[in-house]
């Protein structure tokens, strides 16, 4: 796949996901289909041949790792800035707000940095170590939402009717 196919995906993806933030979703207990979006990403990204620089092997094998563990920390930051509340049925709901925004600005200026050291190492950073990031912090992102919500779900109590 052509490098600026990976940047139309990753960019429609990232945007997609940004502006459904935004909008009060209703979280549901049936396993929505959350992990789709990161699994897609990912896939896309193990196929590339480019994942690694291979002049650089370790040191390349090191900003991935970092880019991973910046996805990590931005979806866990992400999904804790995120609003999470029950309507008078019970039902949970999330909207993502200005923190949240804020922190997917750290998280594109952290990548931003990886990619200068990267850069300025001489190593070949491709579209699917972002992938793989993107798809990192989406998955720890929708994780943590859904684990928070549970916790509101099993702490929820419907009043007795009277």
């Amino acid at each position: 796949m052509s490098g600026l196919l990976n940047i139309v995906v990753i960019t429609a993806a990232v945007v997609f996901v940004f502006i459904q933030q935004f909008k009060a979703q209703r979280l549901t207990s049936e396993g929505r289909k959350w992990w789709l979006i990161p699994a897609v990403l990912t896939v896309m990204a193990l196929r590339q041949p480019d994942l690694l620089d291979a002049r650089h092997h370790t040191a390349s094998a090191v900003l991935l790792a970092v880019e991973l563990l910046i996805g990590l920390a931005c979806g866990a930051g992400w999904a804790w800035t995120t609003r999470i509340w029950t309507d008078a049925e019970g039902a949970v709901w999330a909207k993502g707000g200005w923190a949240a925004a804020g922190v997917w600005l750290c998280g594109m200026a952290l990548r931003a940095g990886l990619m200068g050291v990267a850069a300025t190492m001489g190593i070949h950073q491709g579209s699917a170590a972002v992938m793989l990031g993107v798809a990192a912090m989406l998955l720890t992102r929708a994780g943590v939402t859904a684990w928070r919500a549970q916790d509101l779900r099993q702490t929820y109590r419907v009043p007795a009717a009277g």
